[in-house]
C-alpha cells in the first residue's frame, strides 16, 4: 500500500508550517553550524559560550547519547518517555530549537522540497515568517488603541513599513540558497534535484500567543506584506490555540482580521481553527471558533477543524461551510498525536457526509516524523477511505490552493456526473454507479441523450427560486432533440 500511494500524484499540502516540516537531524547540523550550546538536561538550545550544565552542541556528532537525546526532545520521537503530555511536548519542541533556524532557511526550504517530490507532491503553502518575528517586538513597543485605522496608520509611520520592505528581501534570499542548493539553475539540466519542480508559496504566520500590540503589527506585516509579493498568499494564525491569548483574545484577533480584510480585499485568509478537543479547554472553549473564524474571520479554509461535532448547532455548521465551499486542512497525524482524536472519534467522516471540501495536510511532518505518504496511509487504513474520495481531495486541494487563475472545474466541487455513451444492455453491458453528494440548496439535472449535451439549467431563463417542473420542462423544451425520445430529471436539495 505505501508504494503504491507513495507514487500516486497529490497535488497540494497546504497546511505545512516551514520550521515544523524538517527534521530534527537537520536541526542538529544547523546548531552545530550556528555554534550553539545545548542544556544537558532540557536540550534547550542557548547562545555561545556555553554555561554550566550545557554542552557545546558539536559534541552531539561525536556523543550518540548527547545525539539521541536532541532528536528525542526536539521531535515527537521522545514524547512518551517526557513524562509530558503529547500536546505540551508538541508545542515545546519548538521553543528547544528555535535558535538554530537563523541562517538556514534555504536549506529548510531545500529538504522539505525534495521530501515532497519524493512523495509526489505537485504543490506547496508553506507558513512561515518572513520578516524573523521583527513585526513582534515592533508591536511590543507600540502603544495600544481601540481604534484600529489609527492605529494602523501609526504603525506603518512608525516604522513597520521597512520591516515589510525587508520581508520581499528574505524571501528573495532564502529562495536563492534553495536553489543554489538544489542545483535549480544548472546549466546541466540532469544535475537539478526533483524538489525544483515543487511550486512553493508561502502563507505569513501571525504568532497570536503574544499581546494585541505585536498581533495586530504582525497583522498589518502580514496584508501588506501579501499585497505586494505574489509569493505570500494568504495569512494565517499559529500557536496553540487553547493557550490563554489565543483563547481569551479570540474575537478581538477576529475583528482585526475583518477590519484589516477590508482594507485589502484580495488577500487570502486560512485559519487554524478548533484544533481542540474536548478536556483541553472548558466545553464552552469548543463551541464557537470555527464558525467564527469563517463568519467573522473571513476565513476560506479552516485548518484542523477538530472540534466542529462539538460546536453549537454543528449540523448547520458544516451545512454553511459546504454552502460556503470552505474547505478544511485535515492534519490526521498531528490531530491523533497532539489531540488523541483519530479514527471514528475525527470528525473527516462528517465533513465527507455533510459536503464540506476537505483535502490532506501534513501539519508539522519533522516534528511528527511523518510525511505526506503516510498521511495517505492513515486516510486509508484509520479513515477507511477509497482510491476515488482520495482522489477527490486531491483535487480539492489543488482547487482550495490560493492560486490565481479560475477553476480548473465548471463546478468547483469536481462532481460532475461521469457520461457514458451507448445503450444499457448493448454496447453498455452493465450499469455504472457513482455516488453524488449534495449539499444544501444545490440543484442537479440528469437527462437521456435525446437532451443536447450543452443543456444548462443555468441558461434556461427562469428566474430563481427555481422548482423543479418548470425547470424540467424548459430543458426538454430547449435542448430536448425533435426526433429522439428525451428525459429530463431536476433534483433539488433544500434546508
Amino acid at each position: 500500500m505505501y508504494g503504491f500511494l507513495r507514487s500516486m500524484p497529490k497535488g497540494s499540502d497546504l497546511h505545512n508550517h516551514l520550521t515544523g516540516a524538517v527534521y530534527a537531524e537537520s536541526f542538529v547540523r544547523f546548531a552545530v553550524a550556528n555554534n550553539l550550546c545545548a542544556d544537558r538536561k532540557t536540550l534547550n538550545l542557548t547562545a555561545a559560550p556555553c554555561k554550566e550544565g550545557q554542552v557545546e552542541a558539536k559534541q552531539a556528532l561525536s556523543d550518540p547519547v548527547l545525539y539521541r537525546d536532541m532528536l528525542a526532545n526536539w521531535s515527537m520521537l521522545g514524547w512518551p518517555m517526557s513524562g509530558k503530555s503529547a500536546h505540551d511536548h508538541f508545542f515545546d519542541t519548538f521553543l528547544k530549537f528555535d535558535k538554530a533556524v537563523p541562517g538556514h532557511y534555504g536549506e529548510m526550504l531545500a529538504e522539505v522540497a525534495q521530501r515532497n517530490a519524493e512523495a509526489n507532491v505537485q504543490y506547496l503553502e508553506l507558513m512561515l515568517s518572513p520578516d524573523e518575528f521583527t513585526s513582534i517586538g515592533f508591536g511590543m513597543k507600540s502603544a495600544w488603541n481601540d481604534d484600529f485605522g489609527k492605529m494602523r496608520t501609526a504603525m506603518l509611520d512608525g516604522g513597520l513599513r521597512d520591516i515589510i520592505a525587508q520581508t520581499r528581501k528574505n524571501l528573495d534570499q532564502w529562495e536563492a540558497s534553495r536553489d543554489e542548493i538544489l542545483r535549480c539553475h544548472s546549466s546541466n539540466k540532469s544535475l537539478a534535484e526533483p524538489g525544483c519542480a515543487v511550486k512553493m508559496r508561502y502563507i505569513f504566520q501571525i504568532l497570536r500567543g503574544f499581546p494585541r500590540e505585536a498581533v495586530f503589527a504582525q497583522l498589518i506585516t502580514a496584508f501588506e506584506s501579501a499585497a505586494q509579493d505574489h509569493r505570500l498568499v494568504a495569512l494565517n494564525l499559529v500557536m496553540p490555540e487553547d493557550a490563554y491569548i489565543p483563547m481569551t483574545d479570540f474575537r478581538l484577533h477576529m475583528r482585526m482580521i475583518s477590519y484589516l480584510k477590508e482594507i485589502y480585499p484580495n488577500v487570502h485568509i486560512t485559519l487554524h481553527a478548533g484544533e481542540l478537543a474536548p478536556g483541553l479547554v472548558p466545553p464552552d472553549g469548543l463551541r464557537f471558533h470555527i464558525r467564527e473564524s469563517i463568519e467573522m474571520g473571513k476565513a476560506e479554509r479552516i485548518g484542523h477543524g477538530v472540534d466542529a461535532m462539538y460546536e453549537d448547532d454543528p449540523q448547520a455548521l458544516l451545512a454553511e461551510m459546504a454552502r460556503r465551499d470552505v474547505m478544511v486542512e485535515i492534519c490526521l497525524t498531528s490531530n491523533d498525536q497532539i489531540l488523541g482524536v483519530k479514527g471514528k472519534s475525527h470528525p473527516l467522516a462528517s465533513y465527507l457526509k455533510a459536503g464540506v471540501p476537505v483535502s490532506i495536510s501534513t501539519d508539522d511532518e519533522g516534528v511528527a516524523r511523518s510525511e505526506m505518504t503516510r498521511e495517505y496511509m492513515k486516510a486509508v487504513y484509520e479513515q477507511d477511505l477509497d482510491y476515488l474520495t482520495l482522489k477527490k481531495m486531491v483535487r480539492t486541494g489543488i482547487e482550495h490552493a490560493f492560486l490565481p487563475g479560475p477553476s480548473l472545474w465548471q463546478d468547483g466541487r469536481h462532481e460532475r456526473p461521469i457520461v457514458y455513451r451507448g445503450i444499457v444492455g448493448s454496447s453498455m453491458r452493465t450499469i455504472r454507479p457513482f455516488t453524488l453528494r449534495l449539499a444544501d440548496e444545490w440543484t442537479f439535472l440528469i437527462h437521456s441523450d435525446g437532451i443536447s449535451a450543452r443543456a444548462d439549467i443555468a441558461a434556461v431563463g427562469i428566474r430563481e427560486p427555481w422548482e423543479p417542473e418548470p425547470l424540467a420542462l424548459a430543458v426538454l423544451e430547449q435542448y430536448g432533440r425533435q426526433h429522439d425520445d428525451a428525459l429530463a430529471l431536476v433534483a433539488m436539495r433544500r434546508r
